[in-house]
């Protein structure tokens, strides 16, 4: 495939692209909003040079925490923007740095609405985070000789594959990029084969994330709210069909006093697992709902808020990470071994494919293949809190050994800025 072709594809889609946002807005009202920012238009004005980074949705926000900090310290008279894919990837950005960035959406990858961003930031350098490959803004960089960078890269074996079946059309984009500072030596290696030069490998920007500073205190005043006494179990980002996989275990673990957290990846699935939970005859609450203790004949929570996933681990005895039960490719488990928690993963986690075997054999991590399985290691790490203890010590110790890449990222950056 070549570049017109791919751009051609696009074009016979568009017509389809309104609809496609209205009946999104539907569930997720937010995708009304500023909607003209995905065809290339931009009420903010610039005035000071740009650097932009573009973090798709919650996790590459927080991702790249430590780098935006980083870039603000160092370059104090240059503007900040963030582009976003998703509306909680934009709501992630203004929890965490306010008014001290600007953001934006990405344009769609259509010729004219990525010279029409481009042309009005008029960005000094642009940064990719993860696997952010879009063909024609790579090309319009080029076009506008602005140096774009593809950082905290990751590529599996799955999407390398993908990549390779569109031939010319990756090589060339790969090739275009200034630099590639890739999270592994797998990852480089796999870029490298697909067309890639000026690899660099730097390391997990993850591990650099810090909790907020007081964290264990909004930890411990959530767990007021479970009951001090009462042995909690978290699932965390959990995905479509995971939530009715956790239910079953618990159920069988049939663990006395014991209060299971369940908290949805996405939003919009606040309604879809609260219904599962009445289906299932669940006595639960809301988050969003909680004013005093949770009674004791409640045995469930729903995690319907956003922006204390952090005090949800730091709240909890046991923490499984979602998206691994069923193939999604697992979520950030890096957040739970950061507030030094016992980490139970599922068998599809090829999104943090090294970090999640590194986990496993350093025993930070607990890997469980199906219901039953989870039922056993709940039950096993609740009857030995000294094994609880020591996963947690093992997994923080684990993330202060790879700290490192926030850096060594900040160092290629800044070698396009200066």
């Amino acid at each position: 495939m070549n570049r017109t072709f791919y751009s051609i594809l696009l074009y016979l889609v568009l017509p389809f692209v309104p609809l496609k946002l209205l009946l999104r807005g539907m569930k997720q009202p937010a995708y009304r909003l500023h909607w003209r920012e995905r065809f290339g238009f931009y009420p903010l004005p610039r005035s000071k040079p740009v650097i932009w980074l573009h973090c798709v949705s919650v996790g590459e926000t927080r991702a790249a925490a430590p780098l935006i900090h980083a870039l603000l310290n160092q370059y104090p008279h240059h503007q900040i923007l963030l582009t976003h894919t998703t509306p909680t990837g934009r709501a992630t950005s203004e929890q965490l740095f306010g008014d001290k960035v600007q953001r934006v959406y990405l344009p769609y990858d259509l010729p004219f609405a990525v010279m029409r961003f481009l042309r009005h930031f008029k960005p000094v350098v642009g940064v990719l985070m993860e696997t952010e490959l879009w063909f024609n803004l790579i090309a319009g960089c080029k076009r506008l000789n602005i140096p774009l960078l593809l950082v905290n890269a990751r590529l599996s074996e799955k999407s390398a594959q993908g990549y390779a079946k569109l031939g010319h059309l990756v090589s060339t984009g790969l090739q275009n990029l200034s630099a590639i500072a890739a999270q592994t030596a797998q990852d480089a290696a796999r870029l490298t084969q697909l067309g890639a030069n000026n690899v660099q490998v730097v390391g997990n920007l993850k591990f650099d994330v810090i909790p907020p500073h007081d964290v264990l205190q909004q930890g411990r005043q959530m767990r007021s709210l479970w009951g001090a006494s009462r042995p909690v179990f978290l699932a965390a980002s959990t995905r479509e069909g995971e939530e009715a996989i956790i239910i079953e275990a618990i159920t069988a673990a049939k663990i006395p006093n014991l209060l299971t957290v369940i908290v949805p990846r996405h939003p919009q699935r606040f309604n879809e697992v609260e219904t599962l939970m009445q289906q299932r005859g669940l006595r639960y609450q809301k988050r969003s709902a909680l004013k005093q203790t949770v009674e004791n004949e409640i045995q469930w929570v729903l995690g319907d808020s956003m922006g204390e996933l952090f005090t949800y681990y730091a709240s909890a005895d046991i923490c499984l990470v979602g998206g691994s039960l069923l193939p999604f490719g697992g979520q950030n488990l890096i957040e739970a071994m950061r507030v030094g928690k016992p980490v139970l993963i599922g068998e599809h986690t090829f999104n943090f494919k090294e970090v999640s075997a590194l986990a496993v054999a350093q025993c930070a991590a607990w890997r469980v293949a199906d219901a039953q399985a989870l039922t056993v290691a709940v039950q096993t790490l609740l009857a030995a809190p000294h094994k609880q203890v020591e996963m947690g010590a093992k997994g923080l110790a684990l993330c202060e050994a790879s700290q490192g890449a926030t850096q060594a990222t900040l160092n290629i950056i800044s070698q396009y800025i200066d």
